[in-house]
């Protein structure tokens, strides 16, 4: 029942999406956040009183959705349809498998018309960086280096979680990656704040980014990519990123495609430098997106075909 509610979830992911107009339980998560921050701030002035009150954020949400989540699907319980329903639309809302692949194919698309300024707000929505100046191949570079790097919170952490836990624990990872999302980030707002968020979902994702290689790899072999580049930089270029966890499926990509990524961006008005990650066996291009895009899905069903087998194993 578990599994069949992760494949179902998964099918609705690739063929729905995230409908703009959708009720979607991450909002939910983003308005729990914001009140509880508001709150919390009210109360912890302090630099070390931030960051206590950190923690406590962390605890009230992702407790929060996950007792939320189990409370809900306990109650499904009573009927098997019923449950597995509930269970395939929890799981369904935690992947971004066409979310990604949607809102890097917008940028694509405005590319081609040769929009550089359309390009840039388009690419604005889904990074944390200024885009603001950004040339046409630095868009392209920020939009493979995001589809790359989401591969990983997007699909592979949350399908890892939901085979452990079901709908419940992938929730509650959704919840951890929200909160990162939103407050941990290191400017001068949410440096204290967000400290536990940030340091916690680096130790969410460590698992699922280190797999990443193999099922990136798998994935690129199927495609015709250079897969063995694609291990080989995702573990040579492994620590060339401030994030313990980015490098490895950001490394994989650039294996993959022959490309280089990383480099100096701003972020919040401050140039923050960030080593190179691959080797610049060509320019970077437009066609990279959708190349990304194909590495992406094929991850996406080597991840479900692989934790499936290992299930089986596990608890046969």
């Amino acid at each position: 029942m578990s599994i069949l509610s992760i494949y179902i979830g998964y099918i609705v992911d690739l063929i729905v999406g995230d409908p703009y107009s959708f009720p979607h339980p991450v909002r939910f998560i983003g308005n729990l956040i914001k009140f509880t921050e508001k709150k919390l701030r009210s109360i912890f002035k302090s630099e070390e009183g931030l960051k206590i009150a950190g923690f406590i954020l962390w605890i009230v949400t992702v407790g929060i959705t996950y007792l939320v989540t189990y409370l809900v699907v306990k109650i499904s319980s009573f009927n098997p349809t019923v449950l597995l329903i509930v269970n395939s639309f929890m799981i369904y809302t935690t992947l971004a498998t066409k979310c990604l692949k949607d809102e890097s194919v917008k940028i694509y698309n405005v590319l081609k018309t040769g929009d550089i300024e359309k390009s840039r707000v388009q690419l604005s929505y889904i990074v944390g960086r200024d885009t603001t100046d950004l040339n046409k191949q630095e868009i392209i570079r920020a939009t493979v280096e995001t589809v790359a790097e989401n591969t990983v919170d997007g699909i592979i952490a949350p399908m890892f979680y939901a085979f452990i836990g079901g709908a419940p624990l992938a929730m509650a990872y959704k919840a951890i990656n929200t909160l990162d999302s939103t407050v941990g980030y290191k400017n001068d707002k949410y440096k204290d704040l967000g400290f536990a968020s940030a340091k916690i979902d680096d130790i969410a994702n460590y698992i699922p980014a280190r797999i990443s290689v193999i099922l990136m790899t798998i994935g690129s072999l199927v495609l015709g990519y250079d897969y063995k580049n694609c291990a080989k930089i995702a573990i040579r270029d492994r620590k060339n990123h401030k994030s313990p966890n980015c490098a490895y499926p950001e490394g994989a990509v650039a294996g993959a495609l022959g490309i280089q990524l990383g480099g100096t961006n701003i972020y919040f008005g401050k140039a923050v430098y960030k080593p190179t990650i691959g080797d610049k066996h060509r320019e970077i291009e437009q066609d990279d997106i959708v190349k990304t895009n194909k590495v992406m899905y094929a991850t996406s069903i080597t991840s479900m075909i692989v934790f499936t087998l290992v299930h089986i194993v596990l608890f046969k």
